[in-house]
């Protein structure tokens, strides 16, 4: 049956293991959201200090940025099957670690926080590898469709997973919820257990060629990226969004603002970007058919943008929830076309590092935009500082359109097998001949 306007789900149907992996990936992210509720809640607990909730960023952030440049590296270098497995296994020691600490009652926070930065830096380490799958798995008219549904499991992580983890804390306490989060790691490890072996998810297909681990390859993989306007374009305009609209490090001086600052209220601003992002994740059947990806990149970032200046104009409750759910659902969009954009446009030698790096704006680029945003509220007001934030973001965005004329024009290439490999210039090689059990056929002699 052919997909629609909604969900594309195609890519759990054509193909297993990328299903496995996309449920073992959506597991692990809601028992992610719901562990880092709990930490958030223990931390607390023991100390009664914002200050050291604050920390809690601190040893996420820093791993983050330094083990996705480092596991960028290492995509490119070894087995990425083999290294996605190890990490995703260290996930689950540091997880039953957390699990384990709160059972004996010890109360350190400094042990909560050592297997936070463990099982950070293990994420961050496997992440880039974990993004080439997608190319790996699918046909390349499908990838757009796998990068969504990627970012749909994300976004019902957000949602679900604090929830949940007030639930879980209620009943079952601190260890339940820690438990939880090694169940869905399990799950996950399943699902890259079960990947296919060399030559269709554990590339560098050419053992011969493997680029060498160090700062040299790093650099490398940061150079090609930005010899590429498509590539360098499509980060720049996330960093734009997220770095100067980021809106979140304003949502309590708003509800305290517009809304006396009740309980409710905020849970309702906090929500809203991601029950945006969902609903714009389940039309990504319309989304992923777009012929122009790169134009669409751009069109969502600067919406984002404005529905977040205009976030900062209204005033009533609804007006409020309907922007952020705006910006939420151009978020999605963004997020969909510039994943499409980095995995279809680069070629597997440099597949691991250009993927951290969009990794690394990702991240780095909200906590810039909701450490510029909580800077310009204390200077001048919420209101001021979202409304000069949305903006700039339209104008940023709309400089890097005008400048970027290869951005503009970027589409997705037409469908590929999976199995086809992509040279140092772009461009794709023929499918593998051999793809069945046993040993090849050899060619009859003349």
């Amino acid at each position: 049956m052919r997909s629609g306007r909604f969900v594309d789900t195609r890519p759990l149907r054509v193909s297993p293991a990328f299903r496995r992996l996309w449920i073992g990936s959506t597991a692990a992210g809601l028992s992610g959201q719901l562990a880092a509720t709990a930490v958030l809640h223990q931390v607390w607990e023991l100390t009664g200090s914002p200050w050291w909730t604050g920390t809690i960023g601190l040893a996420t952030a820093v791993p983050t940025v330094v083990g996705g440049l480092v596991g960028g590296t290492l995509a490119d270098a070894v087995d990425r099957r083999r290294l996605v497995l190890v990490t995703t296994a260290a996930t689950v020691v540091a997880a039953a670690g957390l699990a384990a600490q709160a059972g004996s009652g010890t109360g350190s926070v400094l042990l909560v926080l050592a297997l936070v930065v463990l099982q950070t830096t293990a994420t961050a380490l496997g992440a880039p590898a974990r993004r080439t799958f997608t190319t790996r798995l699918l046909p390349t008219d499908l990838v757009p469709a796998g990068v969504a549904l990627n970012h749909v499991g994300f976004q019902i992580a957000v949602l679900a997973g604090p929830a949940l983890a007030g639930v879980l804390l209620a009943t079952g306490g601190l260890r339940a919820a820690y438990l939880v989060d090694v169940l869905g790691l399990t799950v996950s490890l399943h699902g890259v257990l079960r990947l296919p072996g060399p030559g269709t998810a554990s590339p560098p297909r050419h053992p011969a060629r493997r680029t060498p681990a160090g700062l040299r390859a790093t650099g490398e993989g940061w150079r090609y990226l930005l010899s590429r306007p498509e590539l360098r374009g499509g980060l720049a305009a996330d960093l734009a969004a997220t770095g100067l609209a980021m809106p979140v490090a304003l949502f309590p001086a708003v509800n305290d603002e517009r809304f006396g600052g009740g309980e409710h209220t905020f849970g309702l601003l906090a929500s809203a970007v991601a029950a945006g992002g969902l609903l714009a994740g389940a039309a990504s059947g319309t989304i992923t058919r777009v012929p122009r990806a790169g134009r669409l990149l751009l069109v969502a970032s600067a919406t984002w943008g404005a529905a977040l200046a205009a976030f900062a104009l209204v005033d009533s409750l609804p007006a409020t929830l309907l922007c952020l759910a705006a910006a939420g659902a151009a978020d999605t969009v963004a997020v969909v076309c510039r994943g499409t954009l980095v995995q279809v446009s680069t070629p597997d030698a440099y597949l691991g590092r250009v993927s951290a790096a969009e990794n690394v704006v990702g991240v780095a680029g909200p906590g810039l935009g909701n450490a510029r945003a909580g800077a310009v509220a204390g200077l001048t007001s919420a209101t001021t500082s979202a409304l000069t934030g949305g903006l700039a973001c339209v104008v940023v965005v709309g400089v890097i359109a005008a400048t970027t004329p290869a951005l503009r024009r970027w589409r997705a290439p037409t469908a590929v097998t999976p199995t086809s490999a992509a040279t140092p210039t772009g461009r794709v090689r023929g499918p593998v001949p051999h793809r069945g059990r046993g040993r090849p056929r050899r060619r009859p002699r003349r």
